[in-house]
């Protein structure tokens, strides 16, 4: 014979079952995640998924986000119903021919803010039509520049947007990425830089995208990290350590993503966490345990 209380735990979840089920699919799935965060993934570590494909598995197993898009991949994205956490940055190229937007050649440099400028004006224009808030911007290489320096130049030139930012509602986010190994001579390759540019420009539509993988290489100490700088940070990005691999098995990489997700999440944010990392096995698969380990 079962216990009242068997008999109301059973109650209690088949009601709770019931609920879930009376929801659409993708908000079934993102109910199932739990947490305050919500998840999003970056398109280009699955490059052999079509986008419209990858967006219905994305939507089905609760990701309410696939980022790092274009304008014109926008359409396929609203299709689904998904949300662009993080839009890709444009690029171009300066009178002199020099390409910039891109990791190596931005914002630190003062003969390339025009163009810049321009580039991000029509950008900005673009993720606020679509409805978007985030979108990605760079430091750039030193290339023997002082630090110091590129803080300065980028604090020029970044306030040069920050009219139309606040308008439009669009927040630009700067990369924090590694010099170490991926990036070499990138100069927003530590979070005091980054917090130190976000306090010049002095904006609430500029912060900083605190990749997990990236800072763990240069910084480590990322729980601290993200507690002491919380209000300075926009979006996440994961990814294993060593490797820039998924985060399963936990003990073949040095990062515990649970307690880290479970930092962020003591923050009150309420933004999103993008999984960035690269898929060793069935890239589905992969993502999907990503997606149930970081649901916290």
């Amino acid at each position: 014979m079962r216990s009242p209380i068997s008999r109301r735990h059973a109650l209690r979840n088949l009601a709770g079952a019931a609920a879930l089920a009376s929801l659409p699919a993708g908000r079934a799935a993102e109910s199932a995640l739990g947490g305050g965060f919500r998840q999003s993934v970056c398109k280009w570590c699955y490059k052999d998924i079509p986008l419209d494909r990858f967006c219905a598995e994305a939507k089905a197993m609760g990701l309410a986000s696939v980022e790092l898009l274009n304008p014109e991949e926008f359409p396929t994205l609203k299709k689904h119903g998904l949300h662009c956490a993080m839009v890709s940055n444009p690029t171009g190229k300066t009178p002199a021919g020099v390409n910039v937007g891109g990791i190596a050649k931005s914002w630190n440099r003062v003969e390339h803010h025009d163009t810049l400028v321009a580039l991000y004006e029509k950008r900005i224009a673009e993720v606020a039509e679509a409805g978007f808030q985030n979108l990605i911007c760079f430091s750039g290489n030193r290339e023997k520049m002082d630090d110091q320096q590129g803080l300065e130049n980028c604090a020029l030139g970044l306030k040069r947007l920050m009219g139309l930012a606040e308008k439009r509602g669009v927040t630009l986010v700067m990369e924090l990425l590694n010099s170490k190994v991926n990036h070499k001579d990138y100069m927003c390759d530590r979070t005091p830089w980054g917090v130190e540019l976000c306090k010049r420009i002095g904006s609430e539509r500029f912060k900083l995208l605190y990749d997990i993988y990236h800072m763990q290489i240069m910084e480590g100490d990322v729980i601290r990290t993200i507690k002491d700088y919380a209000p300075y940070l926009a979006h996440y990005h994961t990814a294993g350590n060593p490797g820039r691999n998924e985060f399963e098995p936990q003990d073949q990489q040095e990062l515990n993503y649970p307690a880290i997700m479970q930092a962020i999440k003591a923050t009150g944010f309420k933004g999103f966490v993008g999984q960035e990392f690269l898929p060793k096995r069935d890239p589905l698969t992969s993502l999907r345990a990503a997606v149930k380990l970081c649901a916290v």
